[in-house]
């Protein structure tokens, strides 16, 4: 058995579980896992590198994209490996800064994800509701503005997350039942008072991703009015095709992730299978998908990824 930690000893270590319930499947399950990541890693690093490399690209849409392609990348990398790990190789310890880390990452890029899906909202009212203004209004300045002003929001959110358990004991029953480690999962192992934690996460989940659900949504209602008073019928096709690839994404995105999170809280009654389920399809399946969806809708990206296939002399 464990022995329980104080706030001077960091030698302890929690036990990750994998899939309760599972165990027997998980093996196999995790050759579809390991090619979703696979599809995400290569999908994303190569949207980064095309957008990177055609100066064509370097309009806000685009650069937009590559933060959310880079932020995919950290997401889907901070739980796979060592979630392939458990599955494969019975690797179930993971050493207890090594999971305040993925905390850290998990929280704290998912706040970055939920920002620039926010951005790039914004980015399609400008470019619909004011099509001749939209190079001077979103210039590269700004972007990059928007981009820093997402990253640190979710950093100085997040870090409190860590240094407020850093400061708690864990009791002697360390074991973490899921797949990697997530803030609520790891403050149901505190043998203290964790009120205080667990209102600050209530305070950061509404004032992050509340905050940018209510931009998306009023961004959206702009577009729809503006789209619908166009007097052609193409115009308006092609309006709601600019945004149809983006709508996808925030629906990967927000769906599984509310759902893992009003479940942590409320849903005592969901079987514990489809919550971890959930929880690791919500840091995966949006990283394999968005790299898709936008390599599909997007011209630019598509020809590229062909010519590299086909070579430039085809």
């Amino acid at each position: 058995m464990l022995t329980s930690r104080n706030s001077s000893s960091h030698s302890t270590y929690f036990i990750l579980l994998g899939i309760p319930g599972l165990e027997d499947s998980q093996f196999w399950i995790a050759f579809v896992f390991c090619a979703m990541y696979i599809v995400a890693v290569v999908g994303n690093i190569t949207v980064v590198h095309i957008i990177r490399i055609d100066h064509t690209l370097h309009e806000p849409m685009y650069l937009f994209l590559a933060m959310l392609a880079l932020t995919d990348l950290v997401l889907s990398t901070s739980t796979q490996p060592k979630m392939l790990a458990i599955f494969w190789f019975h690797d179930h310890k993971i050493e207890y800064h090594a999971c305040l880390i993925q905390v850290f990452f998990i929280h704290a890029f998912s706040s970055v994800e939920s920002g620039v899906l926010m951005a790039m909202a914004l980015d399609r009212y400008v470019a619909i509701c004011f099509p001749l203004r939209h190079s001077s209004i979103l210039t590269p300045s700004v972007v990059g503005k928007l981009g820093a002003a997402v990253m640190i929001r979710g950093l100085l959110w997040v870090s409190p997350f860590c240094f407020m358990i850093s400061k708690m004991p864990f009791c002697s029953n360390q074991i973490i039942p899921q797949s990697y480690c997530e803030h609520m999962a790891v403050l149901k192992l505190i043998c203290a008072d964790t009120r205080v934690n667990r209102a600050y996460g209530l305070f950061v989940a509404f004032s992050v991703v509340g905050f940018d659900m209510i931009i998306i949504s009023i961004s959206y209602a702009m577009i729809l009015r503006t789209v619908l008073a166009l007097p052609s019928g193409e115009a308006r096709v092609k309006a709601f095709s600019t945004c149809a690839s983006h709508i996808c994404v925030i629906l990967a995105f927000y769906v599984p992730a509310l759902f893992t999170f009003l479940t942590h809280r409320f849903g005592h009654h969901v079987p514990r299978v489809v919550h971890i389920m959930l929880a690791i399809l919500y840091l995966l399946v949006p990283p394999m998908l968005n790299p898709i969806i936008y390599g599909i809708k997007t011209k630019q990206i598509r020809e590229r990824v062909i010519q590299g296939f086909c070579g430039k002399g085809q």
